[in-house]
C-alpha cells in the first residue's frame, strides 16, 4: 500500500471509522483522511464514524460532520479504519466494515492483528497521523489538514517526548509547522490546559495511588461514585496515567477507572521495563510497548494484584 489514492480510483462511497472512545491520534489520523476525501474527490461520498470526541478536538476542519450513530444499513465500497488494532475496538461502526467490498487498516499498535483486507501497520510509528501523513502525501497536505496530523501526532507521542519520537516524526511536525499552523496554540489548548474538574479529579487519583513491587509499580482507582463527585466523564481521564508514570522509580503505572456497568477500563504505561502491549493481550486488549489498555472485571483490589503479578514476571 502506498498511498490512499490508488484505492479511491473507481470507488463511490467510502466510511472511514476509528476505536472506540476516540483520543487525539484517532480524531487527528481520521479527520485528515476524511478532509483529504472531501477536497480531491468530490463525486465520492464519504462518511466518518466515531464515538463522541472531545471539545478540544472540535475546532478542526469538518469535526460538526462526523457521525456518531450507525443505524443505517449501508454497504461501502471501501472502509478505512484508523488507529484500531482489532475489529471489535470500531464499535458499532464494525458493522460497515464487515460489509463492506474493500477494507483498509493504518495503524501503529503492535498488537494489531491484521484484520482488513490491506493492512499498513508500522509498531514503530509514532501515530496512526503520521502514517496517513505518507499516505495522502506531502503536495495534498492543506493547512486543515496539517492540523488534524499535528494533533495526532503531539497526542500519541506526549507532545514528542515518548520514545516512538523518531527523526522521521519530527521531521514531519516541521513540514506542518511550515504550513501555518498555529502549533503552539495546539498544543497548549488540547494537550496541557485542563478544566478545574479535571484537576481535581487528577489531584483525587495521585492521592489514591500507592507503590507495589517494592516502589516499581504505581497503581491507582477511580471508581464511578468519585466521577460523579467531581463531575468528570471517563474521557476527561486522560493524562493521568501519564502522570503516574512519571514518579520517580517507578518502571510501571496503572490507572483503573470504572465503566457504567461495574467493569473497570485499565491503562498502563512502561518506563521501559516493562513491556506492557505483552500484558493487555494477556487481558483482551492491546496496545504499544509503553502505552496499552485493557477492560478487566471485579474488585479494582483484585484486579490491581492480577497487573501486579504479571508486571512481577516480566521484572
Amino acid at each position: 500500500m502506498k498511498d490512499f489514492a490508488t484505492y479511491l480510483e473507481g470507488v463511490q462511497t467510502v466510511a472511514i471509522a476509528g476505536h472506540v472512545r476516540p483520543d487525539g491520534d484517532c480524531v487527528g489520523s481520521c479527520l485528515a483522511t476524511y478532509n483529504y476525501i472531501k477536497d480531491n474527490y468530490p463525486k465520492i461520498e464519504v462518511a466518518l464514524y466515531l464515538q463522541p470526541i472531545p471539545n478540544i478536538f472540535k475546532f478542526l476542519s469538518r469535526a460538526d460532520e462526523i457521525m456518531h450513530s450507525c443505524e443505517e444499513d449501508k454497504t461501502y465500497d471501501l472502509f478505512i479504519a484508523q488507529d484500531c488494532g482489532d475489529l471489535k475496538r470500531l464499535g458499532d461502526a464494525a458493522k460497515y466494515f464487515e460489509t463492506a467490498k474493500k477494507t483498509i487498516c493504518v495503524d501503529h499498535h503492535v498488537s494489531n492483528d491484521n484484520f482488513a483486507d490491506e493492512n499498513y501497520i508500522f509498531p514503530y510509528a509514532s501515530s496512526a497521523s503520521e502514517l496517513v501523513f505518507g499516505l495522502i502525501g506531502e503536495k495534498s497536505i492543506t493547512k486543515k489538514i496539517a492540523e488534524c496530523i499535528y494533533v495526532g501526532m503531539v497526542h500519541d507521542t506526549g507532545v514528542f517526548q515518548y520514545s516512538c519520537t523518531s527523526a522521521k516524526t519530527m521531521e514531519i511536525a516541521g513540514k506542518l509547522m511550515e504550513m501555518g499552523i498555529d502549533f503552539s496554540k495546539i498544543v497548549d489548548e488540547t494537550f496541557y490546559t485542563k478544566t478545574f474538574e479535571q484537576n481535581r479529579i487528577l489531584g483525587k487519583a495521585l492521592l489514591n495511588s500507592r507503590l507495589l513491587l517494592d516502589g516499581k509499580m504505581i497503581a491507582s482507582v477511580i471508581t464511578m461514585e468519585e466521577m460523579k463527585q467531581y463531575h468528570v466523564l471517563p474521557k476527561h481521564l486522560d493524562g493521568i496515567v501519564n502522570q503516574l508514570r512519571v514518579t520517580k522509580g517507578v518502571e510501571a503505572a496503572v490507572f483503573l477507572y470504572e465503566n457504567e456497568d461495574g467493569s473497570y477500563k485499565v491503562s498502563t504505561r512502561s518506563n521501559g521495563l516493562v513491556n506492557v502491549a505483552e500484558l493487555a493481550v494477556k487481558f483482551g486488549g492491546g496496545g504499544h510497548e509503553r502505552a496499552a489498555g485493557f477492560s478487566m472485571e471485579g474488585t479494582p483490589e483484585d484486579l490491581i494484584n492480577k497487573v501486579a503479578f504479571e508486571i512481577e514476571k516480566q521484572l
